[in-house]
Parts: structure tokens; C-alpha cells; sequence
């Protein structure tokens, strides 16, 4: 009888307001050098969507901030699981830039967010320990794999996990980047089962990667060298074509590996479950990953894909895809008993991380 961790909750917080790509057209982009990058805004859009697939995203309203989302998701994902909210050992919440109220730039730290989340569900047990986790758009995912190791231990018997963000915040209006970002929260709460058969997270790989890719993420100032805001260095930026490449050269081998470790092929993986950052590139990581194995082709629904909607809302994209396919909310897609999934993500850092998991 071994110690596994399994999902017995989940719930997700996908926010109300809409904002479609032509709602870019009044944008004026600049270069990082801070010259205009030659194009009119309209060939903008064109070339962003055939890359990403986005067609629009979600913000938070203005008297919401991520720990607010962050709430909601965990609120739905306690009523999901019928658990006592008492009894949680810890809630960790994965997040890059804390709660930023509407029209600023500036991250509020302190409380960390997971106090603000246990402090809104009104729990009372002293005992449920949280805190926050930073480690890029895979935060969410390593917060898994530390409760994973809190629950195998015996240190702890149910945990919260929660990816929360508001990254319509703090993306700079001038970068064409910033139509990338979204808002949104996912939470799931793991539980300690005693199983004769394998359950729950059967494995995990992570690396960091900083020699030569710490920066390709970072907080900087905005591309318009005129604007309001220049000096304030907390948009987001990113070397794109840098990014890609190191995504496409390590992220299929790091999911192999975990694979490896959980004893399974290739074949044997119902789901991968993959942040949701560039179409694209999503798509070229499946194709290296099965060429790893000598395939050519991809299942067409291997890989869920919800960012054409959603954008990308960094920590919260794995959960929240988790939770729509759970609850039978996304069209072509379900989790039957037995299923091997695969969770996968990359970003600032560089870090790469998966686990593979039985549902």
C-alpha cells in the first residue's frame, strides 16, 4: 500500500469582460528601441493571430484583483469536492506580479496572496499554513509538485493549489506583446489516498535553465518613449523568437522524461495538458514530442487548446483547462477513469515542468 496524491476538487475563475483583437486598432506599437515598427496596426493584429491563434481574451473588472479571482476559483473548488475548508493542511497560490489594482502597475506583495485567499474564505484553523509560490507561468504546476511531496511525506493530508493572475495590469499598451495577456484563476485541492495500484501523480521532471535564459522574461518599461509610465519598470516583457527556440529544444524532451519516470509510453497518455501560451508553438512542442518517440502524426485531441479564447493568463491556463474538461465544459474533450494525463509548462526563469498523472 503506497501514498499517492490525488485531485478530489476543482474550480476556476474565468473573468467577465471580453476584449476581441479589434479592440487593438486605437494601439500604437513600438519597437523595443522605442521607434515605430513600420507596420499599420491592422497587419499587427493579422500577423498576431496567425501566430497565436488568439482571437481574444479575458480581463478582470476594475474592483477585482487576482486575489479576488483567486478566491473564487478556490470557492468553487471546495463546493466541488465537499471538504470541509477546515481541514486543509496548507494553501499555496502561484502567482508572478501579486494583486495590481485597475490602472496601476505596482504589485502589492504583503500579505502574500494565499493569506488574502484563506483570509476571504474566513478559515479559522491556524494550522492551514499559506504561501505564495513564484516561479514564472509553471507556477502553478511546481506549487503541485510541492504539495505532491507535503502529502507523501505524511506532512500533510489535503492541499489547496491555486494559479492566479492579472496580467492585463501590468502589460505595456506599445508592445505588441501585450495582446498575448490575460486574467484568470484555476484551483484544485489535493488529497492523500492509500492505493495497492498506482493514482494520483505518478511522476514529475523540472529544470531551470538561467546560464543564458534568466532574462528572456523580465519586468521592464514600455516600448513608447513618450509615454506616461516609461519609467516605471514592472511591464512585462519578453524576447519572443528566444523563447520559442528554447521551448521547442527542451520542453518535449522534459515531458519525455516524465513520462520515463512514470513507467509509461507514449501511447499510454490520454491528455497533455499544456500552458497556454502560443498556438504555434503548442503545436510544434506536440510534434517534437511524438517525433521523440519515432511518430509522425498527433491525435487531433491530444493536446486541449483553449487560448484562442482565453489568451494567456500564465499560472491560471493549466488549471483552468484541467477544470472545464473535468466538469464536461469543453466541447470534444473528457477525463474517463484510468486516463494517464500529462500537465506540462514553461516560462520566466527559464524553467520547464510536467507530471503525469491518472485520473
Amino acid at each position: 500500500m503506497s501514498r499517492y496524491s490525488k485531485i478530489v476538487g476543482s474550480g476556476s475563475c474565468i473573468p467577465e469582460v471580453e476584449v476581441k483583437n479589434e479592440e487593438f486598432l486605437k494601439n500604437t506599437f513600438y519597437n523595443a528601441d522605442g521607434s515605430h515598427n513600420g507596420q499599420a496596426t491592422p497587419e499587427v493584429l493579422e500577423k498576431f493571430f496567425s501566430i497565436t491563434g488568439i482571437e481574444e481574451r479575458r480581463y478582470a473588472k476594475e474592483d477585482q484583483k487576482a486575489s479576488d479571482l483567486a478566491y473564487i476559483a478556490a470557492s468553487r473548488a471546495l463546493e466541488s469536492s465537499g471538504i470541509d475548508k477546515e481541514s486543509l493542511d496548507y494553501i499555496l497560490v502561484a502567482h508572478n506580479f501579486g494583486d495590481v489594482s485597475a490602472n496601476t502597475v505596482t504589485p502589492q506583495l504583503m500579505p502574500s496572496l494565499a493569506a488574502r485567499v484563506k483570509h476571504l474564505l474566513k478559515i479559522e484553523n491556524p494550522q492551514t499554513v499559506a504561501y505564495d509560490i513564484l516561479f514564472g507561468c509553471p507556477g502553478w504546476i511546481q506549487a503541485m509538485i510541492q504539495a505532491n511531496y507535503f502529502i507523501k511525506s505524511g506532512d500533510a493530508k489535503r492541499v489547496m493549489v491555486i494559479g492566479a493572475e492579472t496580467l492585463s495590469r501590468v502589460c505595456d499598451p506599445h508592445d505588441r506583446d501585450s495582446m498575448i495577456y490575460a486574467d484568470g484563476a484555476g484551483a484544485t485541492i489535493l488529497e492523500g489516498v492509500e492505493s495497492d495500484t498506482p493514482t494520483g501523480i505518478l511522476s514529475h521532471s523540472v529544470r531551470t535553465d538561467t546560464l543564458n535564459e534568466a532574462y528572456f522574461l523580465w519586468s521592464g518599461a514600455s516600448h513608447n518613449p513618450d509615454f506616461q509610465n516609461r519609467d516605471r519598470d514592472f511591464y512585462i516583457k519578453m524576447h519572443g523568437h528566444k523563447i520559442y527556440e528554447y521551448v521547442i529544444s527542451n520542453v518535449p524532451q522534459l515531458v519525455k522524461e516524465s513520462i520515463e519516470k512514470a513507467g509509461l509510453g507514449l501511447n499510454d497518455i490520454k491528455k497533455v495538458l499544456i500552458h497556454q501560451a502560443n498556438e504555434k508553438m503548442d503545436e510544434a512542442i506536440a510534434k517534437r514530442l511524438f517525433r521523440l518517440y519515432g511518430e509522425r502524426k498527433v491525435p487531433e485531441d491530444i493536446m486541449p487548446m483553449i487560448i484562442k479564447k482565453m489568451g494567456n493568463n500564465s499560472v491560471a491556463t493549466v488549471p483552468i483547462l484541467y477544470d472545464m474538461i473535468a466538469k464536461g465544459e469543453l466541447e470534444g474533450h473528457e477525463f474517463e477513469t484510468g486516463d494517464n494525463l500529462i500537465f506540462a509548462s514553461v516560462g520566466a526563469g527559464m524553467s520547464i515542468n510536467a507530471f503525469v498523472y491518472k485520473f
